[in-house]
């Protein structure tokens, strides 16, 4: 007997924008979760063609199928490098109008609020989204739509019961291992910069001569969700653990959807009052502000960074 096919009233629209894809894959290189796990079914060319797929009723409807659905950070690097001006972004976001109306809410990305919640309601004011709201009998609810996986609720909640399920690596344990494990791991490491998701991301390399892997590095770029996610002890890890500097990357005020800049001057700022208390040069910590994408600028900041800190020499 065969199933009726599943009806997408809000993806429906996309369907000639679907077919504009060439499958070249330019975009999957700029893919922050692509990047991280290296499976071609997390690269927003994959999941351009699992819409298509679900759409057309050759894929079927499954709980992992939505789950790739409700995964993206809204970095929209994958839509500045289509070269067929597919608007990947947009596609997700109304199929995930429609996975909702059929009873699927991912988390994937999306933020979820535990039980242990004290209802203080500072997520729901700090959300630039608009995502999360109150509902009596049941507590913080999230929309899923809505929702831009940002992690500002994360960084806010005093008593952590905030998560992002899926955080691909920039979740701030990882992130402190990666910086420790970096400075530890070779005689050159310096400097450790953490780079807004938004702002920068380096690009990816697909092959490397194991040579390449002994190359000596004097610092490492650590791709962070959101300038506004940086907190004291992010910023305070590399210190313990032998750096010379931190250099943190965040994108113009103008630019950011998250107000997360704002948020990560007045944590930098506090590190440097920090610093200066323990009679150690606050220059060591430096914020800069990059447009998205911008690699030369980025670079020149990094170089600029570590001629400085060279200068300076270790912490003694």
């Amino acid at each position: 007997m065969q199933t009726e096919k599943i009806k997408f009233k809000n993806l429906e629209k996309w369907e000639g924008m679907l077919s504009k894809c060439i499958r070249c894959g330019y975009c999957y290189e700029h893919c922050p979760m692509f990047k991280y796990t290296r499976w071609e079914s997390d690269a927003p060319r994959a999941k351009n063609i699992l819409a298509h797929g679900l759409l057309t009723g050759e894929v079927e409807l499954t709980p992992e199928i939505a789950e790739k659905s409700f995964s993206c950070f809204f970095c929209k690097r994958c839509e500045a490098a289509c070269s067929s001006g597919v608007k990947i972004t947009d596609i997700m976001l109304d199929l995930r109008r429609d996975l909702v109306e059929l009873g699927y809410n991912g988390p994937g990305t999306t933020s979820i609020t535990a039980r242990s919640c004290a209802r203080c309601l500072q997520c729901v004011r700090a959300c630039p989204h608009d995502a999360r709201e109150f509902v009596d009998g049941e507590g913080i609810v999230v929309d899923p739509v809505k929702c831009q996986s940002c992690g500002i609720c994360v960084e806010i909640c005093p008593i952590e019961a905030i998560t992002i399920p899926l955080s691909f690596g920039t979740d701030k344990v990882e992130l402190e291992r990666r910086a420790v494990e970096f400075l530890h791991s070779r005689e050159s490491a310096k400097v450790i910069m953490y780079a807004c998701n938004w702002s920068y991301h380096p690009d990816i390399q697909n092959s490397r001569l194991p040579e390449s892997e002994l190359e000596e590095k004097e610092y490492e770029i650590l791709v962070n969700l959101c300038g506004g996610r940086i907190d004291q002890n992010l910023l305070l890890t590399p210190f313990l653990n032998q750096a010379w500097g931190v250099l943190v990357g965040v994108c113009p005020d103008d630019k950011c959807n998250h107000n997360g800049p704002e948020a990560a001057k007045k944590r930098v700022k506090r590190m440097k009052e920090t610093l200066e208390s323990l009679d150690i040069n606050p220059e060591r910590i430096h914020l800069v502000q990059i447009p998205a994408g911008d690699k030369q600028l980025c670079q020149a900041e990094i170089d600029t960074f570590m001629e400085k800190i060279n200068q300076m020499g270790p912490i003694r």
